[in-house]
């Protein structure tokens, strides 16, 4: 019997299985393969590719941009989603509501983005004629390194009401009748929300880290429509990189990069994991 529900189920999974194999797969194991070749894919080169990408400036600011957007945005948005959603719980009446006014960032389309970052952060703008008007002085935002933060806000927007529905999600299944017993034995907000609400938000905080840190490479759509290939160094990013050496035909470059870079994500989702395993 359980022999031949183990069959079953594996029919059911063959086509999600053959699917992974032929378009996930089988591609990447080209890309590695190629990440060892000159950019005809006729000479075999070794480690180069992976040296000569160490040593691009291109590659190591899009690096540490890179970097440095997922360590601010990442904790940021989980933690703002958190106590977002943790508020809009308790709000009986107007929860739903504004549950629903936060997920319309994501409803508009990324022209519409764009559109939304000019009329705003444009030097003739509407945030400098705010400045203007309180006699502080204009920034050009773009061409800066405050568009770093820009990007960093628009992430935070539009990603914001996801993580907040993900979150509720996992507080819906938390029992009233654990607060009710905490607070009988005198436990306050802040104790029921550290021994309650955090311990039991742990399956969900995995997933929504995972599905935060994948969104954060689609923040890349707005930043190239708004300043082209070649942005403002400060939102220089790997996807930026991966683009121009795509539109150059520099192969080797991309595939090696491609490698890292995916070895990196999966060494993050792993240790995320892990980490989850521990607390299980």
């Amino acid at each position: 019997m359980h022999a031949k529900r183990g069959r079953t189920g594996l029919l059911f999974l063959m086509p999600s299985l053959l699917g992974v194999f032929l378009f996930v797969l089988i591609p990447f194991s080209d890309v590695i393969r190629r990440s060892f070749l000159d950019a005809m894919g006729n000479q075999f080169t070794g480690l180069n590719n992976y040296r000569e990408l160490l040593g691009n400036p291109a590659f190591r600011l899009a690096v540490r941009n890179t970097l440095r957007f997922t360590l601010i945005c990442i904790p940021a948005l989980l933690l703002l989603s958190l106590m977002t959603s943790v508020f809009l719980h308790r709000q009986k009446r107007w929860g739903q509501l504004l549950k629903s006014v936060y997920l319309v960032p994501m409803a508009i389309p990324v022209a519409s983005v764009v559109l939304l970052w000019r009329v705003l952060f444009h030097q003739q703008g509407i945030v400098n004629g705010m400045f203007q008007w309180m006699h502080l002085p204009a920034k050009d935002w773009m061409n800066s390194d405050a568009a770093f933060w820009v990007l960093v806000f628009s992430y935070l927007w539009k990603n914001l009401g996801y993580d907040i529905i993900l979150w509720t999600a996992g507080l819906g299944t938390i029992p009233d009748s654990l607060y009710e017993a905490a607070k009988v034995d005198g436990a306050g907000e802040w104790m029921c929300f550290f021994k309650i609400t955090l311990p039991n938000l742990l399956p969900a905080f995995f997933t929504i880290s995972v599905l935060s840190l994948l969104n954060s490479f689609k923040v890349f759509r707005e930043a190239y429509l708004v300043a082209g290939d070649y942005p403002n160094e400060s939102m220089y990013l790997l996807q930026h990189v991966f683009n121009n050496w795509f539109r150059e035909l520099s192969l080797d470059k991309m595939a090696a990069g491609a490698v890292m870079t995916a070895l990196v994500i999966m060494a993050l989702v792993l240790l995320l994991e892990r980490a989850w395993d521990k607390k299980g």
